[in-house]
């Protein structure tokens, strides 16, 4: 479980700053998503989707980041509660690839036990 706790601190340091050069790289996303549309009908909405997406991304960022970090000090004190915010912060992380992938599919494997009724 500390290899695991640990693992999710230096992820969860990743993700968030990974979310703080989204929120820095947000004009030239803008730009480059804008020369897109010069001949698309209606730009205005994609831009304003892209606008709705892109924070939602960062968003997304922050919250996976944060809660693997603190659920990787939970799993490094030996805190129940560190299971729970690494199930969630695993669920959060499973778009990012391919770290992301990678340590949310050990994480549930290890978290999650198969229910006792079930044989395999």
């Amino acid at each position: 479980m500390k290899t695991l706790g640990s693992c999710w601190v230096a992820y969860g340091i990743l993700r968030v700053c990974l979310g703080v050069a989204q929120v820095f790289f947000a004009p030239t996303a803008t730009v480059m998503f804008g020369s897109l549309l010069g001949r698309v009908p209606d730009p205005y909405t994609l831009m304003g989707l892209f606008h709705v997406i892109y924070a939602f991304l960062i968003l997304l960022s922050f919250a996976s980041g944060i809660l693997g970090f603190l659920g990787g000090l939970a799993a490094l004190g030996n805190a129940r509660a560190g299971r729970t915010l690494l199930i969630v912060a695993s669920l959060l992380s499973l778009s990012e690839m391919p770290i992301g992938i990678a340590l949310s599919v050990y994480t549930l494997v290890v978290l999650v036990p198969l229910s006792h009724t079930e044989k395999i």
